[in-house]
C-alpha cells in the first residue's frame, strides 16, 4: 500500500475514509482511552488484527515517531505502511493494512533514527491460567518464576517478559530508557483472573532500566513504581529496577552443601560474626567508600576465619532506599543492594564463603516496609501490600507500613523472597527481624489503637499462619538451611515444630539473657551481689527454646555505648570485665553472636557512617581482646562439651550458683566422655584457694584463662592445671583449690579415661 500522507501530516479524504473503515470495529471512546493511556486491554486494539472483510490491519502506538513501515521478519520485504490515525499525528497512533500474514517487524523512523523491532502486541498471553491460579493462592515457587522481569525468548524472539500484580489498577505500562519513560508506549495486558499485568517487549535484555507507570482505579497516574520482584536495582539514591542477567551462576559449593545440615544442627558449634556490610571497612583514601562484594571476599572472609567464627550474618542487604535504616526498611526484597555490586557478584561472595566452610546468614524483614512513593505503598492506588486500616497497617515506631499477611498474594510474595535468598543465592539461613511485632496486634500500641483478631484476642493469626507456612516451606524446599527468630517476648514454641503447634524456627535470639547479663555487667562490682540472679536466671528457661545468645548491633547504638563502654571501673578493669563476660557467654548454653567491633573492645558505639576503629589494634589491650575472641571460638568449636548438648539439660550443671557475696559462678558443661568446668569471678579481687567441687579425680587441665597476659590480663591462674582431691563439695565427690583471677574466667577440662580421644 503506497504512503499517501502529505508532508504536513494531513490525510486526503480517501485515506481518511480508508482509516475509518479499518477502525470501524472500535468506538471513539475506546480509541480515546488508548490515546490517553487509559485502556486496560491495549492488545484488543494494537498489533495485527483481521477485519470482518478479511483484510489484515496493524496498529501501533508510537508517540514521537515520524513514520512506520511493516516489513517481513525473514527477509525485510515491505508488507505495508502505517499512517497516523489522528489528523495532526500528535498521539502517535499508526494504522495500516498489510499484505501478508507473515511475521513482521516495525521499521520506525524516530526523526532520523531508524529502529527495527518486533511488535510487542503480536505476542499472545504469557502466563498460563493455572499459574495465575497459583499466584492467587500465594504459591511462593510460582511467584518467583512468573512475576518481575525475565529476559527470555518467546516465539523465537529474544526480549524481556514483564509481569506485575496490580489488581485494582485501571492501566499499567512498563517504562524505561527503551521507550523514553513514556507510559503510552508499552501499556500491558491485564489478566483479570489474578489481577496480573503482563507484556513481552522484544529486543530488550539484561541491564535494561525500567519501572511501572500505574493508573489507579480512578484513572489518576501514580508516581512511577519500582518492580516489587526486581532481581536487580540501580544504586541508591537512584530507584529504577534493572533486568537481571538470567545466566545461571556456576556454583562450586557441593562439598559445603553436603555437610551443611550437620554444621547447622542444634548440636553443632555455631558462632556468628554480625556485620553491617556498608560500614565494616570503609576506604578512607577513596572518600570513605564501602567495599564491594569482591573486596569483602578478599578481606572480610579471611578475617572472620582467622577469628574462628563459623558463620557470617549480614544486616539486611536486600535493596533499601535509606542507608540510615541499616537495611531494615527494604523495598527490593529480591535484589541484593547495588551498593556492593551485582547479584552475580553477591553469589560469588557466598560461593567463596562456602569454599572456606563459612556459613552465610542474612537478616530478612517480612514485618514492614518504608513508605517511599516509588515502593509498595498504595501500589495500584489502593492499600495492596499494606492494611487499609492504619491501626493494622501503620507501624508507629518506625513510620513504616505493615504487610497485610491476610492476603494470599502478599504472603506468597514474602515467602518467595525468603526462598529466593536460600535457593537462588545458596544463603544458609535467615534471621527473621521483628517477629514480636508480627505476632501481636497490639505491639507497641495503646488501648483503642489496635484491632482485635476474629476471636477478640491480641494474637495476629495471619502472621502466625504465615510464619508457620514459611518455616514449613523452607524445611521442605531448602534442607539444611536454618531460620532464626528475633523474638523478644515469651511467646511459646517459637522453635517448636509446626506439627506440634510451634512456629517452626530453628533458633531464637535470647533477648532475656542479653538484657539481664548486660545489666549485671554494667554494675559496679560492689553492687553485683544484690543482682546475682541476673546471671543465673537464664538457666531457668534455657531449654524452653533453642537459643542464640546475641550481643548484636542493637546493643551498641542510640546512646547505649559500646560493649567496653558499658563496663565499670578503670581502664584495666573495663577490659577485664569484658573479657570475663565474653568468656561467660561462650561457655553458656546457646549459639553465639557478636557484632563487629565487639572483638576489638571498641571504645565508641557503632556509627553506620564509619568503620570500626581498626587502629585500636595497635594497643595491647585491644589486640588482646581480639585474640581472646579468636581463642574462645577455637576452644568452643573444638570442645564438644560446649555445644553438643546445647538443647539438653544433661549438658549443663551448676556447681556454684549461689555465691552472691563473692560474685562467683561455677558450672559444668558435659558431653559424651567430656567435662569442662567453668569458674567466673566477677569482682576485682584475687581469690586464692577457692574450693570448687569436681565430678572426677585426677588431673584437670586449665584450658583457658581470660586473665592471661596474652589477653592483657594480670596472668594469675593455676599453673596449667589442678589435681582433684577426695574432698567432696557442691554435690560432687571431689574438689580442688582454685586460684580465681580478678574479673576473670578460668576453664578446666577432664577426659573420662573410658572415652579418651
Amino acid at each position: 500500500m503506497p504512503d499517501t500522507t502529505n508532508k504536513a501530516g494531513a490525510q486526503p479524504a480517501g485515506r481518511a475514509a480508508l482509516l475509518s473503515a479499518l477502525d470501524a470495529s472500535f468506538s471513539r471512546d475506546e480509541i480515546d482511552a488508548l490515546l490517553h493511556a487509559r485502556h486496560d486491554n491495549p492488545f484488543r486494539v494494537l498489533g495485527a488484527h483481521r477485519l470482518d472483510d478479511g483484510r489484515r490491519v496493524v496498529r501501533a502506538l508510537l508517540p514521537g515517531a515520524r513514520s512506520v513501515q511493516v516489513v517481513a521478519r525473514d527477509d525485510g520485504r515491505p508488507l505495508g505502511t502505517l499512517t497516523h490515525h489522528a489528523d495532526d499525528g500528535r498521539y502517535g497512533l499508526f494504522t495500516g493494512e498489510v499484505a501478508s500474514d507473515a511475521p513482521y517487524l516495525l521499521r520506525i523512523d524516530w526523526e532520523g533514527t531508524t529502529q527495527e523491532t518486533e511488535d510487542p502486541y503480536t505476542f499472545g498471553a504469557l502466563l498460563p491460567d493455572d499459574v495465575l491460579h497459583q499466584l492467587s493462592n500465594g504459591d511462593a515457587a510460582v511467584v518467583n518464576e512468573a512475576l518481575g522481569s525475565r529476559a527470555m525468548t518467546v516465539d523465537g524472539v529474544a526480549g524481556v517478559r514483564f509481569a506485575v500484580w496490580a489488581p485494582n489498577a485501571s492501566r499499567v505500562s512498563v517504562v524505561g530508557d527503551f521507550n523514553s519513560w513514556d507510559g503510552r508506549r508499552h501499556p500491558m495486558r491485564k489478566r483479570h483472573y489474578g489481577g496480573v499485568w503482563e507484556i513481552f517487549v522484544p529486543r530488550l535484555g539484561p541491564g535494561t532500566r525500567y519501572k511501572y507507570e500505574i493508573a489507579g482505579r480512578d484513572g489518576g497516574v501514580l508516581p512511577l513504581k519500582a518492580d516489587p520482584l526486581a532481581r536487580q536495582t540501580e544504586k541508591p539514591p537512584a530507584t529504577a529496577s534493572i533486568v537481571a542477567d538470567p545466566t545461571p551462576f556456576t556454583w562450586h559449593d557441593d562439598a559445603w552443601l553436603a555437610v551443611r545440615s550437620e554444621r547447622q544442627r542444634s548440636g553443632a558449634p555455631i558462632s556468628i560474626y554480625e556485620v553491617h556490610a556498608e560500614s565494616w571497612m570503609r576506604i578512607e583514601e577513596d572518600g570513605w567508600r564501602t567495599l564491594n562484594w569482591e573486596e569483602l571476599g578478599e578481606r572480610l572472609i579471611p578475617y572472620v576465619k582467622s577469628l574462628g567464627f563459623t558463620h557470617l550474618e549480614f544486616l539486611p542487604i536486600a535493596e533499601h532506599p535509606f542507608g540510615g535504616s541499616w537495611g531494615y526498611q527494604p523495598l527490593g526484597q529480591f535484589a541484593p543492594s547495588a551498593r556492593f555490586g551485582t547479584p552475580q557478584q553477591f553469589a560469588a561472595f557466598v560461593d567463596r564463603c562456602h569454599a572456606e566452610s563459612l556459613g552465610v546468614i542474612l537478616d530478612w524483614v517480612p514485618a514492614h516496609f518504608p513508605n517511599d512513593a516509588h515502593g509498595l505503598i498504595q501500589f495500584d492506588g489502593t492499600p495492596l501490600y499494606e492494611h487499609a486500616d492504619p491501626r493494622e497497617g501503620y507501624h508507629q515506631d518506625w513510620n513504616t507500613m505493615i504487610y497485610n499477611l491476610g492476603r494470599n498474594e502478599v504472603g506468597g510474595f514474602l515467602a518467595a523472597s525468603a526462598l529466593n535468598w536460600l535457593e537462588h543465592f545458596h544463603v544458609d539461613g535467615l534471621r527473621v527481624d521483628a517477629v514480636a511485632s508480627m505476632l501481636y496486634r497490639d505491639y507497641s500500641r495503646k488501648a483503642g489503637e489496635w484491632v482485635p483478631n476474629v476471636y477478640g484476642g491480641r494474637e495476629n493469626l495471619e502472621s502466625i499462619a504465615f510464619l508457620r507456612r514459611l518455616n514449613d516451606d523452607v524445611k521442605r524446599r531448602c534442607p539444611g538451611t536454618i531460620t532464626i527468630a528475633e523474638e523478644s517476648t515469651a511467646w511459646p514454641g517459637v522453635t517448636a515444630p509446626v506439627d506440634q503447634g510451634g512456629l517452626g524456627f530453628d533458633f531464637k535470639w535470647n533477648m532475656g539473657w542479653m538484657h539481664d547479663t548486660l545489666d549485671y555487667m554494667s554494675r559496679d562490682p560492689l553492687y553485683r551481689s544484690h543482682h546475682h540472679h541476673e546471671m543465673t536466671f537464664s538457666m531457668v528457661y534455657a531449654y524452653s527454646e533453642r537459643f542464640v545468645l546475641p550481643l548484636s548491633h542493637d546493643e551498641v547504638v542510640h546512646g547505649k555505648g559500646s560493649l567496653l563502654g558499658k563496663m565499670p571501673g578503670d581502664r584495666w578493669q573495663r577490659f577485664a570485665n569484658l573479657r570475663a563476660y565474653l568468656s561467660f557467654m561462650w561457655t553458656h548454653p546457646g549459639k553465639k553472636l557478636l557484632f563487629m567491633g565487639g572483638e576489638l573492645g571498641q571504645l565508641a558505639e557503632w556509627n553506620h557512617d564509619q568503620s570500626p576503629h581498626w587502629h585500636l589494634l595497635e594497643d595491647a589491650l585491644h589486640a588482646g581482646m581480639q585474640r581472646l575472641v579468636g581463642d574462645l571460638n577455637r576452644l568452643y568449636t573444638s570442645e564438644p562439651a560446649l555445644y553438643e548438648r546445647d538443647d539438653d539439660p544433661s549438658g549443663f550443671g551448676w556447681l556454684i550458683g549461689d555465691d552472691a557475696a563473692n560474685s562467683v559462678f561455677a558450672f559444668r558443661r558435659i558431653a559424651a566422655g567430656r567435662e569442662l568446668v567453668v569458674v567466673v569471678n566477677l569482682t576485682p579481687v584475687l581469690r586464692e584457694g577457692y574450693r570448687v567441687g569436681l565430678p572426677r579425680d585426677g588431673h584437670w587441665q586449665e584450658v583457658f584463662n581470660s586473665d592471661a597476659s596474652i589477653y592483657g590480663g594480670s596472668n594469675r591462674g593455676n599453673g596449667g592445671g589442678l589435681h582433684a582431691e577426695h574432698d567432696g563439695r557442691h554435690g560432687q565427690p571431689f574438689s580442688a583449690a582454685v586460684t580465681l583471677p580478678p574479673l576473670g574466667c578460668v576453664m578446666f577440662s577432664s577426659v573420662d579415661p573410658g572415652h579418651a580421644r
